[in-house]
Parts: C-alpha cells; structure tokens; sequence
C-alpha cells in the first residue's frame, strides 16, 4: 500500500468511527444554501455541512443535516456563493509576505503600475513623499517587486537610475524573484562595495567596464548587501510580520500557510507570537539546513502547537529562471544582459553540501523541501535522494521539489520513481511564461515548464504554489494559472500541460495537505477533518475558465471561526492594502533575521553572522560559469 493510500485509508477509519459518535449531536453551526465542492472524490458535492466544536459533524443533503440542528445552532447562508475546504500553501514565505505592503510596490500590472524605469522612479519617489517620517528615522528607501522583463527597457535598474532618485539616502529595491536586487551609490558605498571587491561564492556584483559596481546585485551579493542594509531587527518588530503575514494569506482563502525557508531567530519568534495565540492560521515552517541542524532535529513535529509547527528542512540549490541564475544541463537561449557564450547559470551551494544535506535528512527522516529550478539543480537533486534512499532504505519521509521550472521529462519520470512531491509554480506562465519562451528555454522547452500534464499522465500528485512574496498569494491567480496557462500576451503556453479545474484545486487543497503530512486532518470537506473553509464569490467548476482570475475569497473561515470576511465591493486584488503600516519602519530591517542563526555551515548565510565569514566568502571565487 503507497503511503497516499495508507493516509486515505486512516481518513476513511476516521469518518467511520466518527460518524456513530457524531450522529445524535447537535451542531455548533450547519453551512448551506450555496455549492459545496468536498474535493472527496467519494462525493464530490453536497447541499450542507454541519460542524461542531471546529471539527465537521455530518456533510450531505440538506435534510439530513437538519437532523443536527438545534436551538443553538448558527445557520451559516452562503447566500448562494460556493464553499470549498481551505486552501493549503504548497510553498510560501509567510513570516516575509508583509514585505510586498511595507515598500514602495514596484511590481508590474497586475499587481502594479511599473512599466519601465522612469515609472519606476516615480513610484520611489512617490513612497518617499508618503512616507518622509519612516525615511528620514530609518534612512533607507526598499522597493519591492520590480522586474526586468516587464520593463520597456528589458534591463535591470542601476545605481545611476537610483541615483536619480536620491544621492542621499541609501535605495535597495528587490526584484520580484527576491534573487536579485539593486542599490544606489549611497547604498554601495555604506556597504563597502567597489571595484575591488569580489564575488562571493554564489553571488555576482555586477560591474561597468572600469570594474566598479553598475549596482545590480545577483543571488549571495544581493543577500550580503541588503543585510548590511538593513541591520538588526528588534524583536517587537518581527512579532508585527510574524502576525502579519498569515493574515494576509488568509484573506486569499488559506487556512494552512507556509514559511519556506527560515532560521532559528525566526522560529523563536513564530513560537512566542503563536504561544500567545497570534496565529489565526496554521503555519508551517522549514529553517534552512545550511544554518543549523541541530535546532532542526530539535524541534521537527508532527503536532502544532498554538497553530505553529516545525515540518522540516529546506536546502536552496539555485537561483531564478527569469534572472538567469537557474542552474540549468544547457545554454540559456536568448539572456538578456552581458553573459558569456555557453553560459549555464550557477548554482548557489557545492554539489557535496546538496549530497550531505540530503543525506542527513533521510538519515533522520526529516522532511526536506529543496529549491531547484535548473535541469542542472534538479538532476543533482534526484542523485542526492537517489544515493540517499539506497543507503538508508525506503520511509515516508515525503521529500519535495520546490519549483521545478524547467524539469525534463525523464525527470518527472525519476520524481514518481523516487517518491518526490513536486510543488510546481504554474503561475509562472503568467508572469513569466512570454519571457521564458523569448529568452530562457526558448518556445519548444517553454511549453513545459511548471509540467503539471506529466505528473497527471503518471498519476502523480502535485502542489500549486504561489512562492509570495515572489508572487502575491492570490489563490485564484493561482487556479487560474494552473488550469489556463495563459501568459501576460494572452498565448497559451504549453496547452498539453493544462489540467481541468478540479486537479487545479487539489493542488491547492487535499495533495498538499498530502504534502504537509495533513491529509487525515485537511484538504477535503470529510467527517472528522477540521472546519477549514473558503467561501468563494462562484463556484469555480461552473465558471467559464477565462474567468477563473475574477472569483474572490469573500470569507475564511479556521476551525468554524470566521478570520476573514471581504468588505462589499471590494474586487481588486492589488496591493492597495497596507496591513502591516501600523510599524512600517520594521519592514526596511525584517529582511536581516531571515538568515541569521547559529551553528552556520554556509559561508555565504555567515557572512550575515559575522565579519570572519564575509571575509572567507569574498575570498572565494564565484561559482558563475563563465
């Protein structure tokens, strides 16, 4: 029997032992009058569902969920909207969401209004007036979400173009990927970078024709001098987008976040804020296994605590495929920048610390999520878990490949073989599905990315994710994404990878739960499981497909509670929101606790600990192939 299987087997026990203790309750609240879609292939759709004490209490007609009623019960009218279970995030970064509210939105439409480099400055400077305070304390302007190929000029920013803005006050802005990011002058020189500093290990400084930094920073540079940046965080700070950055996701219908990649700090505080019951939704986090190890093993669980839990560990191989930083088997067609002929991508750790942090995973039965978007990434990753399952035997250890960009097609086949949950990005053939056809993989290996048609020709199943705040987490972006594959242009990329409504939603729902060890207790509108609900405007599978994108989350409801009901009218799903404004100048220093921690085993996350290990890295030759 697959480990799915025994998971479903153990729901099945579950509603057939609690379905006689459940049949002479009264319900707390009974849910009806408008679709019901269970995403329990056993029955698909029912008239009502009744819950009591968080957990669901009896789902099918109407007339047989009145025998649950009583003189206390809520009668909850969905007034003709459809209810689905809540959505569950295949892979995010929860605790970092409040960054997309907290500075200048530089992201392109539809999110934004950034259209080439002039706007672009504009939009600074419009943040800069609106917030004078928050800049003349902090003495730091941070952007967010700009992104080369929505730009005229198809090029990334400079320190000149922010120079334009300010000589003054140091800029960092932060590509939409959060792989790359740009400073102005000011920003360089507090920072110490010029001609003569090297690339760190995984990183680039890009450079004029004199040697001095042009201000774009890739990968590990990036990461080195936004953190120089932004300084220490206190801790009252990160409490603010600890709480945050659920809420945002649950105004978008998610009842289970994701925090895909933090550190011990990080996680200690994700604790407090939940022991003192901040969380309105479940959160899951993985820290990253290059930071410490010990803390991992430490506190993995399979239980949450106050909504909180530790699920595993994360390994980051490469970079962005849109950046050109994806560690890819073959030329990038088309890159547009200066790169050499031949040239590959890089990757952002060895191939003996991919090899031994995946061994030490599946020593300890630990699950870990990798990020790997490149062939190149992708292949040194099925050999790390290939050798590793050889040596330790099989277990359900659930091991997940974030991402997936430009998998082949055999290693879908080594995915199934070697029992990897892909959590794939379809919204990528919206964002980025024209560039990818015209610069990275060229229009034959564009129709594959993100290849949810293969995982269902072999009946695999897979997350659909949202990556925020690569992304902005909205859910319906995502299905739409998944079922269309419709790119900005409006071309359909890769029709044959489509999938029908339904599959998309459970790759939002139950294979994720699946995913997350939760099945038994998420995903689906079943007897037992949690009251997890999202309300939507339509019922997804009745709507016409081009029009998946216009449904809204108009409540979310967590253990029969509602946390989130839309105010009439609202449609828009830009960041018009500032959720987190009430501490805005927490979000120029959160970036900083992402990777620190103790115990470092990566130069390039040490370097952000202490001055020793910036020392060793920009020692170091860049892996970039030149």
């Amino acid at each position: 029997m697959t480990a799915r299987n025994s998971c479903l087997a153990l729901v099945a026990g579950a509603v057939v032992f609690a379905s006689p203790a459940f049949a002479q309750s009264i319900a707390d609240t009974i849910y009806s009058n408008g679709p019901i879609l269970t995403i329990n292939d056993a029955e698909p759709t029912v008239e009502a569902v009744a819950v009591k004490n968080g957990r669901i209490l009896a789902v099918g007609t109407l007339s047989d969920i009145k025998s649950h009623q009583g003189e206390t019960t809520e009668l909850y009218d969905l007034k003709g909207r459809a209810m689905l279970p809540g959505f569950v995030d295949s892979h995010g970064h929860a605790v970092m969401g409040g960054l997309q509210a907290l500075s200048a939105n530089l992201l392109a439409a539809p999110d934004g209004d950034v259209t080439d480099i002039p706007s672009l400055q504009d939009t600074l400077r419009s943040w800069i007036a609106e917030n004078t305070e928050i800049v003349d304390k902090v003495q730091l302007i941070v952007g967010f979400g700009y992104d080369q190929s929505q730009l005229t000029e198809l090029r990334h920013p400079t320190r000149e173009d922010l120079d334009e803005v300010s000589k003054d006050v140091p800029i960092i802005i932060v590509h939409q990927s959060g792989h790359f990011g740009v400073a102005n002058s000011k920003a360089l020189e507090l920072t110490d970078v010029d001609a003569d500093t090297s690339d760190p290990a995984g990183g680039i400084i890009r450079r004029e024709t004199d040697g001095a930094p042009n201000g774009v920073l890739e990968e590990n540079a990036f990461f080195m001098v936004l953190t120089n940046l932004l300084g220490g965080l206190g801790e009252e700070g990160l409490r603010a987008f600890a709480n945050a950055g659920p809420e945002l996701w649950a105004r978008f219908g998610y009842t289970t976040a994701q925090e895909g990649r933090a550190a011990p700090p990080i996680v200690e505080v994700m604790k407090s804020v939940a022991s003192e019951g901040g969380f309105k939704i479940d959160v899951v986090t993985y820290p990253d296994i290059m930071v410490d190890r010990n803390y991992i093993a430490e506190n993995v669980s399979d239980s949450y605590v106050n909504r909180m839990r530790v699920g595993g560990a994360k390994l980051t191989i490469d970079g962005s495929p849109q950046g050109f930083t994806a560690w890819r088997d073959r030329p990038y067609i088309n890159p547009v920048g200066e790169y050499a002929p031949g040239y590959l991508g890089y990757s952002a750790v060895s191939n003996e610390q991919v090899i031994d942090a995946v061994d030490w995973a599946f020593e300890n039965n630990i699950q870990i999520l990798v990020h790997s978007n490149g062939e190149a990434a992708s292949d040194l990753f099925l050999a790390s878990i290939d050798s590793a399952e050889t040596k330790y035997g099989p277990a359900d250890r659930r091991p997940v490949l974030i991402h997936g960009q430009f998998l082949r097609e055999d290693q879908v086949d080594a995915l199934q073989r070697l029992n990897v949950f892909p959590s794939l990005f379809p919204m990528h053939t919206f964002y980025w599905g024209d560039w990818h056809r015209d610069h990275t993989v060229g229009p034959v290996l564009a129709d594959n990315i993100s290849p949810t048609g293969w995982a269902r020709e072999r009946g695999m199943m897979f997350g659909s994710h949202h990556d925020a705040p690569v992304a902005f987490p909205d859910s319906m972006r995502v299905l739409d994404a998944t079922v269309t594959r419709r790119t900005r242009s409006g071309d359909i990329l890769g029709p044959s990878q489509r999938v029908d409504v339904l599959t998309a939603l459970k790759s939002m729902t139950i294979w994720p739960a699946w995913q997350h060890f939760e099945a038994d207790q998420k995903g689906s509108i079943e007897v037992g499981k949690l009251a997890d609900f999202v309300i939507l405007s339509d019922d997804p599978t009745a709507v016409d497909i081009e029009n998946l994108d216009q449904l809204r989350v108009t409540a979310t409801i967590k253990e029969d509670e509602v946390i989130y009901k839309a105010k009439d009218g609202e449609q828009d799903a830009k960041l018009r929101q500032s959720p987190f404004m009430s501490d805005p100048a927490t979000a120029h220093l959160f970036l900083h606790a992402i990777y620190r921690g103790a115990g470092v085993e990566n130069p390039a996350i040490g370097c952000l600990l202490n001055d020793d290990a910036c020392e060793r890295l920009f020692s170091t030759p860049s892996t970039r192939f030149e």
